[in-house]
């Protein structure tokens, strides 16, 4: 059965030799001194890798079960969730006053990478409701507030996010579903929604659902969606549960993956349902919900390769498998490790280096949201937002490539279910498609963040990269192996920014059939920079003479390899995206 161990002296790297959290003046970052950051990963990691993780193939291999109207979870999962649910973590950087920790949002995506890497369907029923709870903090009444997330805080009740339908996805505006005013302020909504994630389960006393529908005699389209609070059992003035809303799960899907979490048909047969935020504007307290959830959807991507890599390395160290090209490593054995082949060493570099890059990559993300939020800092909002789709999309298509790799490494064990190792390929197919596949994610960077507030954020990280660069520039043992690379990187990202400004207004296609492309032009380029950060905090401890000698040298050969063998890609990305739209639309639609 595979194992995971927490990966905290990576994270503890990150967070303090590299973002220097404790010194950032973000209120609450204070506090992040590495022994309290430390004592929080390492708890959070043994509830991951003890509790968790061993539920993670039972989960898969049972699945949930729908039985008169009530879905029953897997074998141990309630009894996990209460245990998570009683330490706290769900509300690890929730507000106080609700009864969370207020700790900053950085601390809860590390954790969260853990959680989701043990047991990626499991952590999907409290993190929804996480994502749910910003969501009414952001936009609900103080009544609402009051009555909602103090339970959810607590996980006592979850929530979910029901945004599709049978007919309608990504085009939300042709949704169905209707929300009717009734005289005492509430609605009656009435519809069906599909591929609900946690939309009923038996963990907790109640759900909270937010729904997307339609008032009539609305604008038409995505101008006319709302957003209502719609209990699985009404709540009583007094906080009390009271009756049972006519809010019901027809039926769970039957799915590649996350077999442990409920995947539901929710029907909605004149629910009473409250209204989140204003009349019409749904779709703005909604995104709340999805911006949060797309980026943890990428942590996913990044926690799936985590777990696959550990794996597989395991097995490629324990495996005998031929010699070495270069003579015996094993002589006393009948063959070799796996390890000594340097195809197989390629593939593991390959998972390493993307992972320690895009765990850098994340934790950094979570720094500007945290700098956003609780310093109300305007440009780290503004490039957040530009770089959500890149974390979205980007890391979730490599995480599922590196848990492929991963399953390659053990050849045909790979392929049978006994090893598990297909579980960690299937998990993660979902998070490329989920909370807007991976083409809407390149579509959105492209068409609406790259010339958002007149290019103002994209222009703010070529300064940002040029900026390193430049303060850097005299450094001789980053120079050569780090920096140049990473300028290379950015000038094709420059470049092919400059060929959508210039084309994309005459001809908007050449632009849309270049935006997969340049998703990941950018997240390559975001991952050289991390990379260079990373390598310049290894120099600084190698040259103050650390304890640790073994850990930063392994740092500085992984970001090499990162960038000599990884970062290069970013010419191939902008040799597509110049070549324009005529490849991608030149044949006719009946010619396919």
């Amino acid at each position: 059965m595979p194992s995971y161990t927490a990966p905290t002296r990576d994270m503890q790297f990150i967070l303090h030799d590299v973002l220097n959290v404790s010194q950032q003046d973000i209120p609450g970052y204070a506090e992040l001194e590495p022994d309290f950051t430390g004592a929080v990963l390492e708890e959070a990691g043994k509830i991951s890798s003890e509790v968790l993780a061993p539920l993670n193939p039972v989960g898969d291999t049972e699945g949930c079960v729908l039985e008169n109207g009530v879905v029953r979870t897997p074998k141990g999962f309630k009894e996990a969730f209460d245990q998570v649910r009683e330490g706290g973590w769900p509300a690890l950087d929730l507000p106080e006053e609700y009864g969370g920790q207020n700790m900053p949002y950085i601390l809860g995506t590390a954790v969260g990478e853990m959680f989701s890497a043990a047991n990626q369907a499991f952590t999907m029923y409290h993190g929804l409701t996480h994502g749910a709870a910003s969501a009414i903090l952001a936009h609900g009444s103080d009544q609402q507030k009051t009555t909602y997330l103090p339970k959810m805080a607590s996980c006592d009740w979850t929530g979910t996010m029901n945004l599709t339908e049978p007919h309608c996805g990504t085009d939300l505006g042709l949704m169905r579903t209707k929300a009717e005013p009734q005289e005492d302020g509430s609605y009656k909504v009435t519809g069906q929604k599909i591929f609900i994630s946690s939309g009923e389960h038996d963990m907790t006393d109640n759900i909270i659902h937010l729904v997307l529908a339609k008032i009539p005699g609305g604008p038409e389209g995505i101008k006319g969606v709302s957003l209502f609070i719609v209990p699985k059992f009404l709540v009583n003035e007094d906080g009390s549960l009271g009756d049972r809303n006519g809010v019901s799960c027809g039926k769970i899907e039957e799915k590649m993956g996350i077999h442990g979490n409920s995947t539901c048909v929710m029907n909605y047969d004149g629910a009473t349902g409250y209204l989140l935020g204003e009349k019409h504007k749904g779709m703005r307290a909604m995104f709340t919900m999805m911006n949060e959830a797309r980026i943890g959807v990428g942590m996913q991507g990044l926690a799936q390769a985590e777990v696959a890599y550990q794996n597989a390395l395991a097995y490629a160290k324990d495996r005998l498998q031929g010699r070495a090209v270069t003579g015996a490593e094993n002589p006393d054995g009948p063959a070799d490790p796996l390890i000594v082949h340097p195809d197989i060493r390629r593939s593991l570099m390959d998972q390493k280096s993307f992972i320690e890059g895009a765990r850098a990559f994340m934790l950094w993300g979570a720094e500007l949201i945290d700098r956003s939020h609780r310093g109300e800092d305007e440009a780290a909002e503004g490039l957040i937002s530009l770089m959500t789709p890149v974390i979205k999309g980007f890391l979730t298509d490599e995480g599922y490539d590196m848990t492929v790799l991963a399953q390659q490494v053990y050849g045909g064990h790979g392929y049978i279910e006994e090893w598990g190792m297909s579980q960690f390929t299937r998990d993660a197919r979902i998070a490329m498609i989920y909370e807007g596949a991976n083409g809407v994610q390149a579509l959105d960077l492209v068409g609406r963040k790259l010339t958002s507030d007149s290019g103002k954020h994209v222009m703010a990280f070529f300064d940002m990269v040029k900026g390193f660069l430049k303060e850097n520039e005299g450094d001789e043992a980053l120079k050569k192996e780090f920096l140049d690379p990473l300028k290379a990187a950015s000038k094709d990202l420059q470049a092919s920014a400059m060929f959508f400004m210039q084309n994309g207004v005459k001809n908007p296609n050449a632009a849309l059939s270049g935006s997969y492309d340049f998703m990941h032009l950018f997240g390559h380029v975001c991952l050289g920079l991390m990379w260079a950060r990373m390598a310049k905090a290894a120099h600084a401890a190698l040259d103050a003479g650390t304890s640790d000698e073994t850990f930063y040298r392994a740092k500085l050969a992984t970001g090499r390899f990162y960038m000599q063998r990884r970062l290069p890609a970013t010419a191939l990305h902008l040799a597509r995206i110049e070549s324009g739209a005529e490849p991608v639309m030149a044949l006719e639609a009946e010619a396919f």
